[in-house]
């Protein structure tokens, strides 16, 4: 578990990994970041009150640097990888290595189902869990168990990750879809496995979720750039957006300046203007939908899907234009530009 400025989660982060009933031997190994909120003590704490939590140092707070510490310190054969803002549900390792055995999978991940306290962290919640919000990976709410391609989190052999070289330490977002694509040009499997849930809770502000959007989609449009179309096709859609805003934008003040004709703008205005007017309608339908929550919530939905995707599209076309270079989720520690998770 990577874990940085989380104390609000981690205790019950923990709480759920060591809850896990197993036949066979645990460790949950801890990979400390620089927090400043109280979290490397508060993690010091419970490690003195069970000895199956052990600490490790991860002084760059990336996320693969964190995971390949981790995966270095810890004995056993089998990696279950878990976040501090996430929670384990009863029965989840148990399922995963019992899963593991019977497909004889590399790896193997379950449903991400996010949560939310607050009226706008449930509209994040209800988003991420909605294939319109991130798109309609098997993970965001898949029923169907089979071969996937990538997993969230992941349970995995430890021979194969050891054997494709752990993480890619130069990637500081989507590191485990790059894993996974390696683990399957191996000739392994990866396999999704719907009965295996977490509960993900969302960042709590607007401009937090906006900064850690925008930094996923910066390395997504990076990893485009290093594996083409092995990207699936549902990454191009924000960037198609923001590309449409844009052009509508310059379309606007053209037409205002009269430097357009008359059938020209007509045309154009059919080709930017309508497809926008579908998306605002979308949204506002999805904010209007039954189980939307209350006024505040629902308000909080027509905001946050466009910020989600336009702050991920405006990353990934920077992505792909210039590489994620030192592009990192400063959304935990407020402005500070800090590489986080």
């Amino acid at each position: 578990m990577p874990v940085l400025n989380e104390r609000d989660y981690l205790e019950h982060a923990v709480g759920s990994v060591l809850s896990q009933e197993l036949s066979v031997p645990a460790e949950l190994v801890l990979a400390l970041g620089p927090s400043s909120d109280g979290t490397t003590e508060l993690a010091q704490r419970l490690a003195a009150a069970d000895d199956r939590i052990r600490l490790v140092d991860n002084p760059e707070a990336h996320i693969p640097v964190g995971l390949n510490a981790a995966i270095r310190a810890s004995r056993y054969d089998t990696i279950i990888r878990v976040d501090a803002h996430s929670e384990l549900s009863p029965g989840y390792a148990a399922r995963a290595l019992a899963t593991l055995e019977r497909t004889g999978a590399a790896n193997v991940g379950g449903v991400m189902r996010a949560d939310g306290r607050t009226p706008f962290q449930k509209a994040v919640a209800r988003l991420y869990n909605s294939p319109v919000g991130l798109g309609g990976g098997a993970y965001h709410g898949g029923t169907q168990e089979g071969e996937a391609e990538s997993a969230y989190l992941g349970v995995m052999r430890r021979a194969v990750v050891e054997e494709v070289g752990l993480f890619d330490e130069s990637i500081r977002r989507g590191e485990d879809w790059e894993l996974n694509l390696r683990i399957r040009q191996a000739g392994h499997l990866v396999w999704f496995d719907p009965r295996l849930s977490v509960t993900y809770w969302p960042r709590e502000s607007w401009i937090r979720l906006a900064r850690q959007f925008r930094a996923t989609g910066a390395w997504r449009g990076e990893l485009v750039r290093r594996f083409g179309r092995r990207n699936g096709i549902r990454f191009f859609a924000p960037p198609a957006l923001v590309a449409i805003v844009a052009a509508a934008v310059v379309l606007a003040v053209l037409q205002l300046t009269g430097v357009v004709g008359q059938v020209l703008s007509w045309v154009l205005s059919a080709l930017l203007y309508l497809p926008l007017l579908v998306y605002v309608l979308l949204v506002l339908a999805v904010a209007a939908l039954p189980g939307g929550g209350g006024p505040r919530q629902r308000m909080w939905t027509a905001i946050v899907m466009p910020t989600m995707h336009l702050s991920w599209g405006i990353g990934f076309l920077g992505g792909v234009l210039r590489g994620a270079r030192d592009t990192v989720d400063a959304s935990r520690l407020g402005t500070r530009n800090t590489p986080l998770p």
